[in-house]
C-alpha cells in the first residue's frame, strides 16, 4: 500500500480506522462513510485501509497476505468500476481446518456471508508492473480450496465501492483446504466449484468467474501494489476471488466446499 494514506490527512485516516475497529472488536455496524464523504474516492479509502493495518498490527496482529474482491462482472458493474479491489488477510481471521473441517464462531462477526475461491502460496516474489498471468503460475507454488468468510462493518452492507475498501474489503475470515500442487496443472479457468449449504447444493462456480482466470486475478494485484511500491512475497497467501455468489451465514449452518477433485472443505458455525 502506499506510504501516505492518499487524498486524506494521517489524522483523519487513523480517525476512520480506529471507527472501524472498534465496530469490528464490538461487532456494532457503523454508518457508511460515503454518507457524509468522509471518504470520497478509491484512493482515500486505501488510505484507511492501511491505516487500520497498521493499528491493528501495533496490538500484535499478523498478515497472512492479500485477498481480491470484485472480480466478477457482475459486481464490477454493481459498484460502477472497472477492476477489482484487495485487502490484507490478518491471522487472526484464518481457521484452520484440521481433517478439513473447522468450526467457527459464528459471534466473531457483524453480517457474515460466504464464498468458495481458489487459493494461491506463492514460493516467489511478485512485484508490478507488467505482471503476467504465466508469471503468476510460474511463481505459485501451490493451490487449495478456500472458503472466505466477508462481513461488513457498514450498516445493513449499504456499501459504495470506497467503503468496502476502507473496511478492508470487507474481510472476515477464511479457510483452507491442504496445498496441492498439481493443481498448477489444470486449467483453473475450468475448475469447477459446488457449495453446499447445511447438506443442500447452493452455489455453483468455476474459476473463470474470477476476472477470468484466477491467476489473471493475482497478475492484477501484483500490478496493483507495484503501483504503491510494494508486491507479493515468497509465502504469502493470496485468495483470488469469488468463483460464485455470496451466501449469507446463520448460527448452526454447515457449508461445504467441493472442487476438482481435492477433499471436501467444511465449516459450521457455532
Amino acid at each position: 500500500m502506499p506510504e501516505q494514506p492518499l487524498g486524506l490527512p494521517n489524522q483523519a485516516a487513523a480517525d476512520l480506522a480506529r471507527r472501524l475497529d472498534e465496530a469490528w472488536e464490538r461487532r456494532r455496524p457503523i454508518p457508511p462513510l460515503t454518507d457524509r464523504g468522509e471518504v470520497a474516492d478509491a484512493g482515500q479509502a486505501y488510505g484507511v485501509q492501511k491505516a487500520w493495518t497498521e493499528l491493528r498490527l501495533r496490538r500484535g496482529e499478523g498478515i497472512l497476505g492479500r485477498k481480491i474482491g470484485l472480480t466478477s462482472p457482475a459486481m464490477q458493474q454493481q459498484f460502477g468500476v472497472a477492476e477489482p479491489d484487495f485487502g490484507t488477510l490478518w491471522a487472526s481471521r484464518h481457521f484452520p481446518a484440521p481433517g478439513g473441517r473447522a468450526d467457527v464462531p459464528a459471534g466473531l462477526f457483524l453480517q457474515p456471508r460466504i464464498e468458495g475461491e481458489i487459493a494461491f502460496l506463492l514460493g516467489r516474489p511478485l512485484r508490478g508492473p507488467g505482471v503476467t498471468l504465466q508469471e503468476v503460475l510460474a511463481a505459485t507454488e501451490a493451490l487449495a480450496p478456500a472458503l472466505e468468510i466477508v462481513d461488513s462493518r457498514i450498516e445493513g452492507w449499504r456499501i459504495r465501492l470506497p467503503d468496502t475498501i476502507a473496511d478492508n474489503a470487507s474481510y472476515g475470515g477464511f479457510v483452507l483446504g491442504p496445498w496441492c500442487r498439481s493443481l498448477r496443472e489444470q486449467d483453473l479457468r475450468l475448475v469447477g466449484m459446488l457449495l453446499h449449504h447445511s447438506g443442500r447444493p447452493a452455489v455453483e462456480g468455476i474459476g473463470a468467474a474470477a476476472l477470468g482466470h484466477p491467476a489473471r486475478a493475482v497478475a492484477w494485484l501484483a500490478n496493483k501494489l507495484g503501483e504503491y511500491g510494494t508486491g507479493l512475497e515468497p509465502g504469502e497467501i493470496v485468495l483470488s476471488g469469488s468463483l460464485g455468489r455470496a451466501l449469507p451465514v446463520a448460527r448452526g449452518d454447515l457449508f461445504v466446499l467441493e472442487m476438482a477433485g481435492q477433499a471436501p472443505l467444511a465449516v459450521r458455525f457455532l
